[in-house]
């Protein structure tokens, strides 16, 4: 279907009603989504002294927003500060490539897309699956399996260059109704960040909002939305972030992104989370921050914020 855009405020989030619009835990099926609902993001006393409490003694600071879909209820903590995308990009990216493809450019995922050694200069050290591909080419599809479950930087960029480039993404997200979130760089210049910084940012609020559309709303095809969605679940970077904050036996797809210590250490996590049995998953974004330059980031945070994202929100 079509993309229309939507106002979007800077302390909402949009996503799937109480029923419907849910890819399933098993990733079998796709059902068709209920209209799109707005959900005010609420501050949650025990989130604010839980959060408040961790960024102490992480010396850095935390956005975090929380989204049951079942219930519609959205909390958050730092929820419209911005912090860089590093590498969760992606996820986004690959979106709008399966859009485009859906919509104007059929047959683009399987179109074998090649290069040479020498446009990968910078990039081979976060490149694990497209270095091993150099001489064969890969597909967008690969791209997107690749960007997401191995955060591949060169498939990142790859991306961007079918939906013309960080602007093209930025584009995207104006027509899905995220007014906030912005790319202006391709990888590695992306994660270049300091406080103030407002290039290649996004809040708590506005990711978690557009992450929810993308794997539970309308914007893209049942099957597209379940393919991502599946590509999530096979995500290997996250295991020590979102994932590891939440109990076993809870269904996670996530995409992380990663700035390094020189740029204030800066990490992040979106996550789609199904505790056992239930009809409706909960999404979940954390970003984080050091307050100094010269520190590497903490994955153990991102679990704990994740811990108390999903106490708030009434699941453990």
């Amino acid at each position: 279907m079509a993309v229309t855009a939507c106002a979007a405020g800077t302390t909402s989030v949009t996503g799937a009603g109480a029923t419907g619009g849910t890819s399933t835990a098993d990733g079998t099926s796709a059902p068709s989504p209920t209209p799109r609902t707005r959900h005010d993001v609420s501050s949650d006393s025990g989130l604010t002294e839980a959060l408040r409490e961790l960024e102490k003694s992480y010396d850095g600071r935390i956005g975090a927003v929380g989204i049951d879909l079942g219930t519609g209820r959205a909390v958050g903590y730092r929820a419209d500060e911005r912090f860089p995308f590093n590498s969760s990009f992606k996820v986004f990216a690959c979106a709008a490539v399966l859009d485009k493809a859906r919509t104007g450019e059929p047959g683009l995922m399987d179109e074998v897309v090649r290069w040479k050694p020498a446009d990968m200069a910078g990039l081979t050290g976060n490149s694990p699956e497209t270095t091993e591909y150099t001489d064969t080419g890969m597909t967008p599809a690969q791209f997107c399996r690749a960007g997401i479950t191995k955060s591949d930087g060169f498939a990142g960029n790859m991306l961007l260059e079918r939906i013309g480039g960080p602007r093209g993404l930025t584009a995207f997200f104006r027509a899905v109704g995220d007014r906030t979130s912005r790319l202006d760089r391709p990888e590695p210049r992306l994660t270049e960040w300091a406080p103030g910084e407002t290039r290649d940012t996004t809040t708590p609020a506005a990711a978690a909002r557009t992450f929810s559309e993308l794997t539970t709303g309308d914007v893209l095809r049942p099957r597209d939305r379940a393919r991502l969605v599946g590509w999530l679940k096979a995500s290997l970077t996250g295991t020590k972030r979102i994932k590891a904050g939440l109990p076993e036996g809870w269904t996670v797809g996530d995409k992380t992104g990663t700035g390094g210590a020189s740029n204030h250490g800066t990490a992040n996590d979106l996550a789609i989370a199904w505790p056992p049995g239930a009809d409706a998953p909960v999404v979940l974004s954390v970003f984080t921050r050091r307050n100094l330059d010269g520190v590497g980031h903490d994955d153990k945070v991102i679990a704990s914020a994740a811990t108390a994202l999903a106490e708030a929100l009434g699941k453990l």
